[in-house]
């Protein structure tokens, strides 16, 4: 009888027989029961990625083995756990496979991963530039910044190097917007420091209006998958909604990449 991972990091049932091969939706069917928000196209990413290689048959099919299902299981529960970000599960399950004997971090709460994200919990503003920056660079997927790190605004123009009166152009088209007191975070200041490296190919904030809506639709669709997450009676299910936001973000901006890609092309033949 097919079982669902459970337990500490890595162990779990049994999915059958030894050496039984079993379909994407089987797998599904299994891990839902620790892990109700997982779905299939999670299931996929987490394969893109490289978190879990199953085997294929000659029409294309996935089939994942019992390792595999263990595998899933392990990469789900650090997720939710630990708010690992992918690259550090991957390099901790690769260190297990070598033999090492890696340890993981105490359980967080997620206002303890977003203090780790930071780096630092100094005051004073040469540390929240720091901070600031330093998350507005961070690897998709990674926990969430601390919202409580935010910058100046002369400090953001110091960051940027532009003028005061580029930056109220930016805000009067809602590239960058601060918040109620004044401060701006760290998306804040990742869109203003692009927004400068445009402008200096002659980008003006009027040619990206379209971008910030095509970015607000993008923002509602992650909304409409995550919201019933969020509205779930399980504690643990509603706190990985924020790792759901994340990876879709994260899709969705591979996707537009993409997209771009394929139109610069298409238009150079």
């Amino acid at each position: 009888m097919l079982r669902t991972p459970s337990g500490g990091s890595g162990s779990s049932g049994a999915v059958g027989a030894e050496g039984r091969l079993v379909s994407i939706g089987t797998v599904l069917n299994l891990l839902r029961e620790e892990f109700p928000e997982v779905t299939i196209s999670k299931i996929r990413f987490l394969e893109a990625e490289g978190l879990v290689e199953p085997q294929r048959t000659p029409s294309g099919y996935r089939k994942f083995s019992t390792e595999d299902v263990e595998r899933l299981g392990c990469v789900l529960r650090m997720q939710r756990d630990h708010y690992l970000p992918l690259r550090v599960i991957k390099e901790h399950l690769e260190a297990r496979a070598r033999g090492e004997a890696p340890q993981l971090p105490a359980p967080a709460k997620p206002r303890d991963a977003a203090l780790l994200a930071d780096g630092s919990q100094e005051a004073g503003p040469g540390a929240a530039i720091g901070e600031a920056v330093a998350a507005a660079g961070a690897e998709p997927g990674s926990p969430a910044p601390s919202p409580a790190v935010r910058i100046g605004r002369g400090e953001l123009l110091s960051a940027t190097g532009v003028t005061e009166r580029e930056l109220g152009e930016w805000e009067s088209y809602g590239l960058v917007t601060a918040h109620p007191d004044g401060g701006f975070d760290a998306d804040a200041v990742a869109v203003a420091r692009l927004v400068a490296d445009l402008g200096r190919f002659g980008l003006e904030p009027r040619h990206l209006r379209a971008m910030k809506a095509a970015a607000d639709r993008q923002a509602g669709l992650v909304e409409q998958v995550v919201a019933p997450l969020r509205r779930h009676r399980n504690p643990q299910t509603r706190a990985h909604a924020e790792a759901t936001t994340r990876e879709l973000a994260t899709l969705s901006v591979r996707l537009h990449a993409a997209l771009v890609q394929a139109a610069l092309h298409a238009g150079s033949h």
